[in-house]
């Protein structure tokens, strides 16, 4: 009888936690929260992130930091707007997406995202100075083992570089188009820090599929999870923008565009001169997927080599950060600039038997950069993910 009512008393204890439980479900949150930029770094915020829950509203609130707990108070209200994802034309979910506006340069802000009842707890970001040095991180591709193997690789960036400004993505963050479970995975790997860093992405061929006709199809997680600037040719400006952070100008090519279709690699082509022509910035910085120079001797990319080479050298790219081929190399191809990267974050490796460019190599081993920014130099630094520094250079700027 005793053990009877204990069972009892146990069975009625489990049904009021779970009934407590329900009443604060966490799957009502907001999550896959991620900063990016879609306009001026110094005075504007943009975030994306996934509704949960049944309301399709889309709030965000900001403030100046001010140590302070009543952050409602004085928060600045911005609605957003809200996006279904749809997946091979079904709706799987609705994404909420907001921009910050008329922002302090180089100030500390807190905010959150949700649906006006259900929030995000309150993150941080700085906007970007006026001048000054900063570091950002670079990343190389992430595609496999996100949650499992990826994850200490922007985990260490991150520690070892909390203040970066934001990180560079060079494609192939997931491995299979379209598949939700994968971006789970890069969200889950890279935990709450694009909720407080900004992502600077570019596409890689894992990002695409081909449809029904043939054409090639970006994958529509990319533009629900990053809200980037529009200022690339018309029909590509969901991978193909430019942004200017301080003295640096990043420009992302869409280098799968480029390899497989004749029309948008001449589009880009004709982009990417007028941008650089137009650039006063100090430093200027490519990010794509796909390298100018491979690290195998079975990979060429001839277009990229013939045509898109000339332009960074012409109007003095310094830097072209890459991936897609799994390795670490650095290199010049006989010229001062640009300095030719690709690297690996992820735990997919392959050989390097390409020595023809590289006047620094590896293979098997994950990594991550960082890269500071001071009026004159700029300081290039790659890590193994104990924390060893494994490469490093760093360019002048009369």
């Amino acid at each position: 009888m005793i053990l009877k009512n204990l069972i009892l008393s146990l069975s009625l204890c489990c049904a009021l936690y779970t009934g407590t439980a329900q009443t604060n479900d966490h799957s009502l949150y907001p999550d896959r929260i991620t900063l990016t930029w879609s306009d001026q770094p110094s005075t504007t915020q943009s975030v994306s992130w996934r509704i949960n829950g049944s309301s399709i509203k889309a709030v965000g609130q900001v403030v100046e930091e001010q140590s302070i707990p009543d952050l409602e108070k004085s928060a600045q209200t911005v609605i957003g707007v809200t996006s279904p994802l749809k997946i091979e034309g079904q709706t799987a979910d609705n994404y909420g997406q907001v921009s910050f506006e008329g922002l302090k340069p180089g100030t500390l802000y807190t905010y959150r995202v949700g649906d006006g009842t259900n929030w995000s707890a309150w993150n941080q970001f700085r906007t970007a100075d006026v001048k000054g040095g900063f570091s950002f991180i670079y990343l190389g591709d992430a595609q496999n083992d996100l949650r499992s193997k990826w994850s200490r690789s922007i985990r260490k960036a991150f520690q070892q570089e909390p203040n970066a400004r934001f990180i560079v993505h060079a494609g192939d963050l997931i491995n299979r188009s379209n598949n939700d479970s994968e971006w789970s995975e890069w969200h889950e790997g890279a935990g709450f820090i694009h909720q407080m860093i900004p992502a600077v992405p570019t596409p890689g061929n894992h990002e695409y599929r081909r449809d029904s006709m043939g054409q090639l199809i970006l994958d529509p997680h990319w533009k629900m999870h990053f809200h980037l600037p529009k200022n690339g040719p018309a029909d590509m400006q969901d991978a193909v923008y430019y942004l200017d952070y301080q003295d640096v100008r990043m420009i992302s090519l869409n280098s799968q565009l480029i390899m497989l279709d004749s029309i948008a690699a001449q589009k880009q082509e004709q982009w990417l001169t007028d941008v650089l022509a137009s650039s006063k910035a100090k430093w200027n910085i490519v990010v794509m997927h796909h390298p100018v120079y491979s690290t195998a001797k079975n990979r060429d990319n001839t277009i990229l080599r013939e045509r898109f080479r000339p332009i960074f050298e012409k109007y003095g790219v310094d830097l072209v950060l890459q991936g897609h081929d799994h390795t670490y190399a650095r290199g010049t191809a006989g010229q001062v600039r640009p300095v030719y990267l690709l690297s690996v974050a992820g735990p997919k490796m392959y050989g390097s038997d390409s020595e023809r460019w590289m006047e620094v190599s590896g293979a098997q081993t994950q990594l991550y950069q960082v890269i500071r920014v001071t009026d004159e130099k700029l300081y290039f630094s790659s890590y193994k993910l104990n924390g060893q520094l494994f490469d490093s250079f760093e360019l002048s700027k009369k």
